[in-house]
């Protein structure tokens, strides 16, 4: 089994430059795909409360005969539990579904700026870290601002955001902040709108070049550029072509061939963090 390159944060935390996404992955196939994801090779696995799979996940993650100290589960607190005891009963409950002693990391899902409570939330998150419940923390779709005003207020640095990243939308600015402040950057949607990317021809040439898939082309392009990708995978087949990918170097002319298909908003829908929220 090739070994998966890992990336590290400011405190030394690191994660594997590929893992396992599951949204809508549900029940007991839900937690039959995460079990044999792990038993593959993946050991960062990807939910949110909001996915209401934590129970699937869970089952998988003690299902796959793996030692859960190899393992990193990664879950999400949602915007409608922000305040500050709501926050804390959440990322409890969290841990409850997912079965496990300790969150191994655990991210707020969307700062929902007009609500503006997630500085609550984060605080919380902070508390949940001394206590042992949650072993790292960090966020999701944050922005620039929304970093600079939780770490000026509690004096802790989110370990990783997890943002939006592929080729027509490759936040090459948000890549540059997060690796200057040692913040791992986690890409959702890693494959975009995976037909219509993998029929651009830059990408299906790469691919040729290599001799392999588009989409394995895609992520050797997230683990060049020092991005962790979790592209959702619940066919063996599917979990072993994009592990492999890790493994695959592309060169500098390549990869920002690749970073020239950016789009002025190439965004998959209307999730500009600053005015989009979820609860």
């Amino acid at each position: 089994m090739a070994s998966t390159p890992l990336f590290t944060a400011h405190n030394g935390f690191a994660l594997p430059a590929v893992g396992l996404g599951t949204y809508r992955l549900y029940g007991q196939e839900g937690a039959d795909a995460v079990a044999e994801g792990i038993r593959r090779g993946y050991r960062l696995v990807d939910t949110a409360f909001n996915y209401e799979n934590e129970g699937s996940v869970g089952a998988g993650v003690a299902a796959s005969g793996v030692d859960r100290s190899e393992i990193i589960v990664t879950t999400k607190l949602p915007g409608r539990h922000h305040a500050a005891k709501k926050a804390r009963s959440s990322i409890e409950e969290s841990r409850f579904r997912l079965g496990l002693d300790a969150t191994d990391l655990h991210l707020i899902h969307w700062p929902n700026p007009s609500v503006d409570l997630y500085g609550e939330a984060w605080r919380a998150l902070v508390e949940a870290q001394q206590r042992g419940t949650v072993r790292q923390i960090g966020v999701s779709n944050f922005l620039p601002e929304h970093l600079d005003r939780i770490e000026a207020e509690t004096g802790i640095r989110p370990v990783a955001n997890q943002i939006e990243v592929h080729p027509y939308f490759p936040q090459s600015e948000a890549l540059a902040l997060h690796a200057e402040r040692g913040i791992l950057t986690i890409a959702w949607s890693p494959l975009g709108r995976a037909k219509e990317i993998m029929q651009e021809p830059v990408i299906v040439e790469i691919a040729a070049a290599h001799g392999i898939t588009p989409a394995q082309t895609v992520i050797a392009w997230h683990v060049a550029r020092g991005t962790v990708s979790i592209p959702k995978a619940s066919s063996p087949k599917h979990q072993t072509s994009n592990l492999a990918a890790a493994s695959v170097v592309l060169d500098a002319a390549e990869v920002d061939a690749i970073t020239a298909l950016g789009r002025r908003d190439g965004r998959l829908f209307d999730a500009d963090p600053a005015t989009h929220e979820e609860m």
